[in-house]
């Protein structure tokens, strides 16, 4: 259902792949940015990039799991970070590959970016999976 492809003729990208391809008549489900919020509304991990990290990926395999999919059928995602550091994006990075999302290893791009939608939010990943057949509702 989901082949994932690392070109031989570009560097070897250390835990996600080059590009992934779904085959047509496969189900897609578009995510919108899943954020560092709890079940109230609030921001989790004020000031910190890679609690907030954890959050986002708790949220997403959320979203994930509500539409039968999970987050190893995610074939791309957006890491956004606030933050022109390229430490800190390497630390929210870290978190992102520690994940099931590894797993595919799926296609992704982690931007630094200077402000997200919430006050104090520093962290978001829009994604892309696929809802494999034998779960769809």
């Amino acid at each position: 259902m989901i082949r994932r492809v690392t070109t031989p003729a570009l560097f070897p990208p250390p835990t996600y792949s080059h590009a992934s391809v779904v085959e047509a008549g496969t189900k897609l489900a578009f995510l919108a940015g899943a954020v560092p919020l709890d079940e109230k509304g609030e921001v989790v991990g004020a000031g910190d990039p890679v609690r907030q990290a954890e959050q986002v990926v708790a949220n997403l395999r959320e979203q994930l799991l509500a539409v039968g999919s999970d987050l190893e059928h995610v074939v791309s995602t957006d890491v956004y970070v606030v933050s022109s550091e390229p430490s800190v994006l390497s630390a929210v990075w870290d978190v992102v590959e520690a994940s099931a999302l590894s797993a595919g290893p799926h296609s992704s791009t982690l931007l630094g970016v200077a402000c997200l939608g919430y006050t104090g939010q520093l962290v978001e990943i829009t994604a892309t999976a696929v809802v494999p057949e034998e779960t769809r509702p």
